[in-house]
């Protein structure tokens, strides 16, 4: 069977929805559509099969606006959504979810909390581990100054089955590891915890980033989890603000040994991501 290539992290978006509250004109490069059709030749070029589409707002509609392009397109893979946590019946909306047969995950956005440590109140507490408790894979999404709360996080819940996005948002333009190197190889003691290799050229500068910059963090991410547990994930459009699809691939591409075997490459490009997010159909 020919390896599945998965792109394990992008977004679409509709700007009449108007639901995303960070997308403004002042981003004049996001501010449009981007839609299945913009996406497909990119995905050919690269033979990926298809991709992982993940919420950019935090709404239930746009979950279901998700789940509707993906009953749509077959390039769309899988869809982890957004749950409101704190809502008495988001059990209820979870299994309403999961009842579509591309819903694969939801995405916690730790990175807008006022506080990173909101994600360690009771009723938060409760909530994560109740999808544990289910087996819903779980996108954290976080900056690394938040780690801190993550590393918690997974102490109390340690049977989580989540992935770290954007291998947590470090401070590639300044070229800051620490304490994101420390705090990462402790969440990466977790056996049931996977690392997104994206979203790392908008955390570079923008106008004058260079692969020789990210890819230390790369390689630490790699070390860290080891081929079993990283996935591939463009971040696309956002990843526009700072580089292309084929630069985005082209940075990872680089940072990998030239003896890496053909299986581990298969599994930071696809396998894993099925693997993670239980992908029924694998072609």
């Amino acid at each position: 069977m020919t390896a599945i290539r998965i792109d394990a992290h992008q977004h679409y978006w509709s700007i009449q929805r108007d639901d995303y509250g960070w997308l403004t004109p002042e981003l004049p490069t996001l501010y449009r559509d981007y839609l299945p059709t913009d996406l497909e030749a990119l995905l050919k070029e690269h033979q990926i099969n298809g991709s992982i589409v993940v919420q950019a707002a935090e709404s239930i509609a746009e979950t279901d606006f998700m789940l509707g392009l993906a009953a749509q397109h077959p390039s769309i893979l899988g869809v982890v959504g957004w749950l409101d946590l704190n809502a008495p019946d988001y059990m209820q909306q979870l299994e309403r979810f999961r009842a579509h047969p591309k819903f694969v995950g939801v995405r916690i956005m730790i990175q807008e909390m006022k506080d990173s440590n909101e994600v360690l109140e009771p009723g938060m507490l409760q909530a994560i581990t109740n999808l544990a408790d289910t087996g819903v894979p779980v996108d954290l999404l976080c900056t690394s100054n938040q780690l801190h709360s993550v590393v918690e996080l997974l102490k109390r819940v340690p049977h989580l089955h989540a992935v770290i996005d954007h291998i947590a948002k470090p401070q590639i333009a300044a070229q800051v590891f620490e304490p994101w190197r420390s705090q990462m190889a402790e969440i990466a003691a977790n056996p049931g915890i996977y690392c997104k290799l994206s979203g790392m050229v908008t955390e570079a500068d923008h106008q004058h980033w260079s692969s020789e910059q990210i890819i230390p963090y790369i390689r630490h991410a790699i070390d860290l989890f080891g081929y079993d547990r990283i996935m591939f994930g463009s971040d696309w459009p956002v990843c526009l603000l700072a580089a292309s699809y084929d630069e985005v691939v082209g940075v990872l591409e680089q940072s990998m040994d030239s003896q890496v075997s053909s299986e581990d490459r298969e599994k930071l490009f696809g396998r894993n991501a099925a693997d993670f997010y239980r992908l029924i159909s694998q072609a």
